[in-house]
C-alpha cells in the first residue's frame, strides 16, 4: 500500500506527539513549519528525541514553496486556537489542493462563529478537491462520547458537560486565549466584556470574523448538528479562575499572582427549537498542584446518565485523535467538512493510502 505523505505545520508541544505517532502507524513525513527561528533548520528527528528523519523545519514564509515540491497528502496544523489566526496556513492549503487537519479548537465547528471565514475556505478547497477540518480531544470527549450515550435515550430533556484541562500543556496561545496571567480588571476588558452585549451585536462581531468564542461554543455547535437540533439561541459567559497563592507559568514564562487569572471558566448554554437545552462548561487555566483534568457529561431524560472520565491524558488523546482521523479526512468530500459529517471516529493501527 503506498504511504500517506504529511506536513506538519507548528513544531510546539503537541507536534512531539502528533508527528510520533504518525510516523508509528506508517506515515511519512515529507516536511515541517515553524515560525520560530530556534528551531527552523533543525531536522525533526532532533525535536522528537531520536535520529535524525532527514526533514527540516523551514520558515513559514517557506511553506508553499515546500509543499509544492513535497505534495504531502495531508497537512497538520499544530498553532493555534483561533481560525483567523490558521486563515494564512489554512488558505495555503486550499489553495494547493493539500487536505488539512488541525487541533485549532475553533475550527472544530468553525461556522457558528466565523462564518466568512469558513465559507471562504470551503469554496477554495472545493474547487480544489482537498478537505479541511478541525479535531482533536473534542471529537471524543466533548462529541461522539456525549451523542453515543443520546443514543441510548429515549428522551432528553437537557445535556450538560464539563471539563478541566490545565493550559500548561498546550502552548501560549491556548493560555492567552483563556486570559491566564490577566489582573481581574484586564480579563474583565479583554475576555469577559463581550458576554454583556446584546445579542444582535454580538452577531455582528461574527459576521466580521472578530468574535472570541470559548471552546465550548462551537462544541455546542458540532453537538446540535451532530443530534439533528435546530439552535434558536446562544449564549456564553466567562469567569476568571483564581488561586489564593502565586503560581507559576513555565508557557507564559511569569508568575501569575494570587488573585490574578489563572485562566477561565467559559460556560456556553444552547436553546433548541426541539426544547432540548445543551449547557456545557470548559475550564482551563494554570493548575495548582492538587489539581487535575476532569470531564463528566451528563444527558438528562429518560434515563439520566452520568459519565465520568478522571484525569485522561488530555494531550495524547488530542494527538492520538488527530492521527486517527487522517483517513477520515482523505475520504470526506471536497470543502471545509466539520468531523460530524465523517462518521464516528474509530482506531487505526496503521494508515496508509
Amino acid at each position: 500500500m503506498e504511504k500517506v505523505k504529511a506536513v506538519q505545520y507548528g513544531v510546539g508541544k503537541m507536534s512531539v506527539y502528533t508527528m510520533r505517532y504518525m510516523i508509528e502507524k506508517g506515515i511519512e513525513i515529507v516536511g515541517a513549519v515553524d515560525v520560530n527561528p530556534e528551531v527552523v533548520g533543525k531536522d525533526i528527528g532532533e525535536i522528537l528525541g531520536t535520529e535524525p528523519k532527514g526533514v527540516v523545519v523551514v520558515d513559514a514564509k517557506d511553506a508553499r514553496n515546500m509543499m509544492e515540491t513535497t505534495k504531502p497528502d495531508i497537512c497538520v496544523v499544530t498553532t493555534r486556537s483561533l481560525i483567523a489566526e490558521l486563515e494564512e496556513p489554512l488558505m495555503m492549503c486550499a489553495e494547493l489542493g493539500v487536505n488539512a487537519i488541525t487541533t485549532c479548537e475553533e475550527a472544530f465547528y468553525p461556522i457558528n462563529s466565523n462564518p466568512n471565514l469558513t465559507k471562504k475556505i470551503d469554496e477554495i478547497a472545493k474547487k480544489n478537491n482537498c478537505t479541511i477540518t478541525g479535531s482533536g480531544y473534542q471529537d471524543i470527549y466533548w462529541g461522539q462520547l456525549v451523542t453515543s450515550i443520546a443514543g441510548s435515550t429515549q428522551s432528553i430533556k437537557k445535556i450538560k458537560g464539563s471539563s478541566s484541562y490545565n493550559v500548561e500543556e498546550y502552548g501560549i496561545a491556548l493560555a492567552e486565549a483563556h486570559g491566564a496571567g490577566l489582573t481581574l480588571s484586564e480579563f474583565d476588558e479583554k475576555v469577559a466584556s463581550v458576554d454583556r452585549m446584546p445579542e444582535e451585536a454580538r452577531q455582528a462581531i461574527i459576521e466580521k470574523g472578530e468574535y472570541t468564542p470559548s471552546y465550548m461554543w462551537n462544541v455546542n455547535g458540532w453537538l446540535c448538528s451532530k443530534l439533528g437540533l435546530t439552535i434558536k439561541s446562544q449564549t456564553q459567559k466567562c469567569v476568571p479562575q483564581t488561586y489564593k497563592e502565586d503560581i507559576y507559568s513555565s508557557t507564559l514564562n511569569m508568575t501569575v499572582k494570587a488573585g490574578d487569572a489563572t485562566g477561565m471558566s467559559a460556560v456556553v448554554t444552547t436553546e433548541t427549537e426541539e426544547g432540548i437545552t445543551v449547557e456545557t462548561e470548559c475550564i482551563g487555566k494554570v493548575y495548582a498542584p492538587d489539581e487535575f483534568d476532569r470531564n463528566v457529561w451528563t444527558v438528562e431524560g429518560e434515563p439520566t446518565t452520568t459519565i465520568t472520565v478522571e484525569k485522561p491524558a488530555t494531550v495524547e488523546l488530542t494527538c492520538a485523535t488527530i492521527v486517527n482521523r487522517i483517513p477520515d479526512v482523505l475520504k470526506a468530500k471536497p470543502g471545509y467538512v466539520t468531523t460530524e459529517q465523517m462518521g464516528d471516529l474509530s482506531f487505526k493501527k496503521s494508515i496508509c493510502k
